[in-house]
Order: structure tokens, then sequence, then C-alpha cells
């Protein structure tokens, strides 16, 4: 009976241990920016300037979620002109889908390290499968914060065509490369 007890308390210790973390997206550490191969030369970037999200983490339990939002209307080149251009219907049509959203509800694991987060990107009114690979990801105790604060660097290889985003195929690759940078804090 004793032993039942002890095995019993084990494994309501490590039900709890278990429980996903709830944290915030820290937007001066996380970056959304997208890269497309121009004329065959060179890349160009563009960022996005507001987001949100938040995200859970269990490591134990080897899960995860993520939820981040951007607003399209901040997208920037660096080029005013070609920000417009992009906001326009030709290419993310800003007036009828004013934001985009990467909802990852499957995190993927290489040991104890996660290695991808797969979910679905809604852009343009349209939702599809995406897999972003970690390039890194590491979670730390923040000195400033006292608390834990997990993040890394992840990216995906998607086609802008998926999405209805075909003009000037000639100028611009369809394949594109979804960068993302994130910092999230342990609430």
């Amino acid at each position: 009976m004793k032993i039942l007890l002890s095995l019993a308390a084990a494994g309501l210790c490590s039900a709890v241990q278990a429980q996903p973390a709830d944290y915030t997206i820290d937007l001066t550490h996380t970056f959304v920016t997208l890269e497309v191969l121009h004329a065959g030369m060179s890349t160009t970037r563009i960022r996005f300037d507001r987001k949100q999200g938040s995200a859970q983490f269990d490591r134990a339990g080897r899960s995860g979620r993520v939820d981040i939002t951007l607003e399209m209307d901040s997208l920037n080149s660096g080029v005013p002109a070609f920000d417009a251009q992009l906001k326009g219907r030709e290419f993310f049509n800003v007036a009828e889908h004013p934001s985009a959203r990467f909802l990852g509800e499957r995190f993927g694991f290489a040991g104890d390290q996660v290695s991808e987060v797969s979910g679905t990107l809604t852009l343009r009114g349209r939702s599809l499968p995406v897999s972003l690979k970690a390039l890194n990801f590491n979670c730390y105790t923040n000195p400033l914060f006292r608390r834990e604060v997990c993040g890394g660097d992840f990216e995906a290889l998607i086609q802008r065509s998926q999405w209805g985003i075909s003009a000037y195929p000639a100028a611009a690759a369809d394949t594109v490369r979804l960068l993302v940078q994130i910092e999230a804090i342990r609430q």
C-alpha cells in the first residue's frame, strides 16, 4: 500500500510538472521577415513592425502552441512607394485582409530541443499548413524579468502563389523565405 501511494504521488507530481506554461511574446525581441529573390539578382526583405502574440510551452510534455498575428499595414521594405504596392490588391490586399496569423499547434523535438513548430498560416484569407524549422532554440532565466524566457530563430520556405499572390512572376520569385525570430516571457 505504501509503495502504491508513493507511485501515485510521483505520478501526480509528474502530471503537475507537465502542465503547459503561458508566455507573452516579447515584442522588442520578436521579428517576422519575408525574403524573396528579385529578378534572380538580389534579395528583397520585408518586415512587419506591428505584431502580437502568445505561446504555451511544456518541455516535459513535449508540446506547445504559438499564436502570432501581424498587422499587414505595418509591412516595411524601407521603400515607401514599394510598401504601397505591396499593400495593394496584387500582393497582400491589406484593405480586405488587414492581418495575417500563424497558429502553431504542434511542436517537434530533437532530443530535448524544439526542432519545429507546425501549424497554419492565414494570409489573404487563405489558411494553409506551414512548418517552421528551428534554427536554434533556448530557454533561460532572464535577470531583468526574473522569469523564464524562451525563444529562437525559425524559418520556412513557402510559395506565395498558394496564397493568391502571383503578380510579376519574372520580377519576384514564387518561393519566399519566412523568418520568425521570437522570444516569449513566462507569465
